[in-house]
């Protein structure tokens, strides 16, 4: 495979680096001669422009995940996930949790709750609790939330329930 006008792009600068860096100092122009506004200037436009090059590389269906470069694999126990629907058939509370997280945080509110309705309601209360220690953190105020026993305790119970909704035959609604 032919690396991208980009790479080549980038590899042609780096070779006439030093090029440039030999006619400056032949024309009496040396690194303390740019002033920190131009080399400001200079290195933003180099991001961006490496940012916009990777965002049009990648950001293009199946630019990430067929980029064996950078895509980044699941450890092979977690490409093992679901045993519990692979054996017994049945949903467990985290079915359907990762397409839950990829539609919430695409704004598809709609598609998360139909993957995994639990999981929203986490992404919110993480949400909340992540809104109220950095308010707490910003006013100087002790930055310690925790759960006791009657809150772990309601957390385990809506789980339960709703893992056994969702395998009943009237919780189809539920299933990812």
């Amino acid at each position: 495979m032919f690396p991208s006008k980009s790479v080549v792009t980038a590899r042609r600068a780096l070779l006439l680096l030093p090029l440039g860096l030999l006619t400056a100092s032949a024309f009496g122009l040396s690194l303390s001669d740019l002033s920190n506004q131009d080399a400001t200037a200079g290195l933003k436009a180099a991001l961006e422009k490496g940012a916009n090059t990777a965002v049009a590389n990648l950001g293009r269906p199946n630019g990430f995940l067929g980029n064996d470069k950078v895509k980044i694999q699941l450890p092979g126990a977690l490409e093992q996930a679901m045993p519990l629907l692979r054996l017994t058939g049945i949903y467990c509370p985290g079915c359907g949790g990762l397409r839950s997280a990829h539609s919430f945080i695409h704004g598809d509110l709609l598609a998360a709750l139909q993957a995994n309705a639990l999981a929203v309601v986490g992404y919110l209360g993480f949400a909340v609790l992540w809104t109220v220690w950095v308010v707490r953190a910003v006013r100087g105020r002790p930055v310690r939330i925790e759960l006791g026993s009657r809150q772990l305790w309601v957390l385990g119970t809506l789980s339960l329930v709703f893992t056994v909704v969702r395998n009943l035959p009237f919780g189809g609604w539920l299933h990812p």
